[in-house]
């Protein structure tokens, strides 16, 4: 199945590592690093240019691995995948 993350963005659900709280998490050092990180190594992908991120989707597929940023929230994301179940 596929989860819809934003703009013409869909991830398939058993890629799905992990869908954190863009507000939350980076408030943590870390979170920053990995993102700062990922963007260098050119795993970052911005699902919509013209609207602030609220949530980060971190997949890990058989042939590539990207970390999503997305304007949809966490909550809205949840309800999406809950639904695909």
């Amino acid at each position: 199945m596929f989860l819809h993350i934003g703009g013409d963005y869909m991830v398939f659900t058993k890629d799905i590592v992990a869908i954190i709280d863009m507000e939350r998490s980076t408030v943590s050092q870390d979170t920053r690093n990995f993102l700062k990180t990922s963007e260098e190594e050119g795993f970052i992908v911005n699902v919509d240019e013209n609207e602030l991120p609220k949530s980060i989707i971190i997949t890990q597929g058989k042939y590539s691995n990207k970390v999503y940023l997305s304007p949809i929230s966490t909550t809205t994301l949840y309800k999406r995948f809950m639904k695909k179940e």
